[in-house]
């Protein structure tokens, strides 16, 4: 009897585990090293803050550039699947904006992609450099 309640126990656990792990494709720390950029996301409960500027509240998430402040802000995310979302981006400045998706290749690499609306540029060595419309991340950590 003590057997079949510990399986039984550990059938449920395993399910909540699997059920975790699905919602957490967009809930994710993600960076491209060559164009030193990262994409801080959480798509479930939209309760990303850009340090520094909490003036925008709690957000799906932001693209940030190390050792800067700028940003792109995620007003707005439909997650469409368990590999795919769908986002709506601004500049910082709010002067930009455009369409992007995010699709996950694998467990740890993403495809950022520039859909419709302006080019994603940030700023580097005092220049504005445009990213290109297609960039891969990688996750960092689970």
């Amino acid at each position: 009897m003590k057997r079949i309640i510990a399986t039984a126990l550990f059938a449920i656990g395993s399910f909540a585990l699997f059920a975790q792990q699905k919602d957490e494709a967009f809930r994710a720390y993600l960076y491209n090293n060559e164009y030193e950029v990262y994409l801080h996301i959480n798509f479930y409960d939209q309760n990303i803050t850009v340090p520094g500027q909490e003036l925008y509240g709690e957000l799906p998430g932001y693209l940030g550039k190390k050792l800067n402040s700028f940003c792109w802000v995620i007003t707005s995310c439909e997650v469409k699947s368990d590999k795919k979302a769908v986002m709506q981006m601004i500049n910082d400045f709010g002067s930009e904006d455009l369409t992007a998706t995010l699709e996950r290749k694998n467990d740890s690499i993403y495809i950022l992609k520039q859909g419709e609306g302006s080019t994603i540029k940030v700023p580097h060595n005092g220049k504005w450099r445009k990213l290109p419309k297609t960039l891969e991340l990688k996750r960092k950590g689970k």
